[in-house]
């Protein structure tokens, strides 16, 4: 009794450990717009000078930028884990905060490749869900229902991070897994 007892309480810590750092990633690790469109015309050299002109771009050209956004992506992931991962079990929660901020940056950044911005609370409410079901956690609920961002985004939050800390497998944060999955429609 007194271990399931103890096991739910770390639980419950480690979950909140995680909301929070989840909810302070949120706030800051935005990708600014007008920074990443100087970078799409000097480091990928696309020849936009705003986000509408990628509509005139083949798709080859997006495709390939993406994939090198998603390289890089990785690639810091990789050092960070390899970094947080020297610390053992300790660092598992501030190494899920960074992962999950490199993820919805990552999000963001493809996102503004492909020329969707990210103004409204719909739109950011969209990146989130994005994030969601990279980390493999089923929203259609609260998709359904079309709650206003600032209550949607803590659940969203707070179902990452009872995922990350329950006992299921670790998260899948693969450039496969944040492309969205078709569902199929009832008749």
């Amino acid at each position: 009794m007194a271990d399931a007892e103890s096991k739910s309480w770390l639980r419950g810590r480690a979950e909140k450990a995680l909301v929070k750092g989840l909810t302070r990633a949120y706030s800051t690790v935005q990708v600014d717009p007008q920074r990443f469109l100087v970078q799409l015309r000097t480091a990928y050299r696309l020849p936009v000078s705003g986000y509408h002109g990628v509509y005139s771009l083949e798709i080859g050209e997006l495709d390939a930028v993406a994939d090198e956004v998603i390289r890089g992506g990785m690639k810091l992931a990789a050092v960070e884990g390899a970094g947080f991962g020297l610390g053992g079990l300790i660092t598992i929660i501030p190494d899920l905060g960074i992962l999950s901020a490199i993820t919805l940056r990552t999000i963001q950044k493809l996102s503004l490749v492909y020329g969707f911005q990210f103004n409204t609370d719909n739109e950011i409410a969209e990146l989130w869900i994005a994030a969601a079901s990279a980390a493999g956690v089923d929203i259609s609920r609260e998709l359904l229902e079309k709650e206003v961002v600032n209550k949607f985004v803590p659940r969203v939050i707070q179902r990452i991070a009872a995922t990350a800390s329950g006992p299921r497998k670790a998260p899948s944060w693969s450039s496969a897994s944040l492309m969205p999955k078709a569902q199929p429609t009832p008749m």
